[in-house]
């Protein structure tokens, strides 16, 4: 068995309008403080910030109680991996070099303990939802992300923020309705991927809500969840992955 474990968490949303006194970001840091000392590797699968652009030699401002500690558990040797989310795509290499994170883009696969994982953040996968697999296309692109890069971050910021305010608006509570098995389609992107090739462990974030569900041949599908409320993780001992929620 691994002599550490691995935590997964996703969906922070940090500097969200609701954001006021830092109170989320604070139990953050205090469940990162609860890990620090069992944890080999922490993957935080995405959506960590309400928005996120990295210029070249700016950075969203705030966050700072978060930053501070993700350093200090890479500089104590805990390997941390950060998947981008529909809401801070543009990471690039300010986490590699102040942190030393391995930054994910897409879904990955790893194997722990003879147990194979997918994890990742899970917009844009499975069927339908059309419109913004087009608008994660514009999003990725190399020559779109530089020419928002020549607005001034006053502009590009403010900007930035109106629309991941518009988007939230528009889609409300609709990531935190489960929509039944036969049509949730994350479970049915994991389906699909059983057909040929087995998975022990789907791990996804995105839809809000906390999902544990069974599928073919004793594949588990785990949603993560947010922290705006639930305040879920998972941990994987070396032998099994348990769903946890913390209240500190």
């Amino acid at each position: 068995m691994i002599a550490k474990n691995i935590y997964f968490a996703s969906d922070f949303h940090l500097g969200s309008p609701i954001d006021i006194d830092h109170s989320r970001e604070k139990k953050i840091v205090r469940w990162l403080d609860s890990i620090a000392q069992d944890a080999s590797d922490i993957y935080l699968v995405g959506d960590v910030f309400d928005f996120w652009f990295e210029y070249k030699h700016v950075v969203p401002k705030g966050h700072i109680r978060l930053l501070g500690k993700l350093a200090e558990l890479s500089d104590n040797g805990v390997k941390l991996h950060i998947f981008t989310g529909n809401h801070d795509v543009w990471m690039f290499d300010y986490f590699e070099k102040e942190l030393n994170a391995t930054i994910y883009k897409e879904p990955i696969i790893r194997e722990f303990e003879g147990k194979k994982f997918m994890i990742g953040h899970g917009d844009g996968l499975g069927p339908g939802d059309h419109g913004y697999k087009l608008i994660k296309g514009v999003f990725s692109n190399r020559l779109c992300q530089r020419l928002f890069a020549f607005l001034h971050p006053f502009v590009g910021v403010s900007l930035a923020r109106f629309f991941s305010r518009k988007s939230r608006e528009s889609t409300g509570d609709k990531d935190s309705i489960y929509l039944g098995d036969d049509k949730e389609y994350l479970m049915q992107y994991c389906n699909d991927v059983l057909k040929t090739k087995h998975f022990d462990y789907f791990i996804f974030g995105h839809r809000h809500m906390v999902l544990d569900k069974t599928l073919s041949g004793g594949s588990r599908y785990v949603n993560l969840g947010e922290w705006f409320h639930s305040c879920h993780y998972a941990k994987f001992d070396g032998a099994t992955l348990t769903m946890l929620k913390f209240g500190g």
